[in-house]
């Protein structure tokens, strides 16, 4: 049995922007493709470790909507890792009440990739554990252009009046909706910036950089990082005076 190391406070909601898989393959003499699906490997193991852990949120993000613009045949070969890995993960995901859903354009992936991460967006959607978001053909400037046309839709029906219109109801409209904001954000390979993820939702997220390349970042890496999120005194505007009275 996995002895858990014993970490408070837990963050809720975890996001990570998983970096370096071409950089990985690059040092070992490998076509990137080969760093993707190592990568692989480290989604399966860092979703466990987050279930095991007591994670209840932890979004992911896979495919960006400046991907597009990369080679086609590495493309292709990430949408067909996308459909071979939820279809492998499948049977596991449900036994162990891990619920998927997806933040992006889902429409702008491949039919079979799509049609795939439907169906299990659908055989999971009563799963009471993990809630693992894969940010899927996702670019944040474009979920938030997406609400705004939302909100506007609505108050050019008379449906809402602008003075109604606060951070709650915007939240509302992202892809993110119902879920918390992310506590602690991690980026593997030693980058140190957004890229276009999560901006809203990041606004006071604790940021985690390591240079370790995602396919070597594992359970250990994982826990580190909570470890260090566990030791920060998060204020939201406060002092820590203020915090530490409550």
């Amino acid at each position: 049995m996995t002895v858990l190391p014993v970490i408070q406070p837990l963050p809720v909601h975890v996001a990570i922007i998983m970096d370096g898989n071409g950089r990985w393959a690059k040092d070992r003499h490998q076509p990137r493709l080969f760093g993707h699906k190592a990568g692989v490997d480290s989604v399966r193991e860092i979703v466990e470790a987050a279930r095991e852990i007591g994670i209840r949120h932890l979004t992911l993000y896979a495919f960006s909507t400046e991907n597009w613009q990369r080679p086609g045949l590495e493309v292709k070969g990430l949408m067909m890792l996308l459909k071979t890995f939820l279809q492998a993960e499948l049977d596991a995901m449900k036994k162990n009440g891990i619920r998927l859903d997806c933040f992006g354009q889902k429409e702008r992936l491949p039919d079979d990739a799509r049609a795939v991460l439907e169906r299990v967006i659908a055989e999971t959607a009563d799963c009471p554990g993990l809630r693992l978001n894969l940010a899927l053909s996702y670019g944040s400037r474009t979920e938030m252009l997406r609400a705004v046309r939302e909100v506007g839709s609505r108050c050019a029906a008379g449906q809402l009046r602008p003075e109604e219109i606060d951070e709650q109801l915007f939240s509302g409209c992202l892809y993110s909706a119902g879920q918390p904001d992310p506590d602690l954000l991690i980026r593997t390979s030693g980058e140190q910036r957004l890229s276009n993820f999560l901006l809203w939702q990041l606004s006071y997220a604790e940021l985690y950089f390591t240079e370790t390349r995602w396919p070597d970042f594992r359970r250990e890496q994982f826990f580190e990082a909570l470890q260090i999120y566990a030791s920060r005194q998060r204020r939201f505007g406060k002092t820590g005076e203020q915090v530490e009275k409550k």
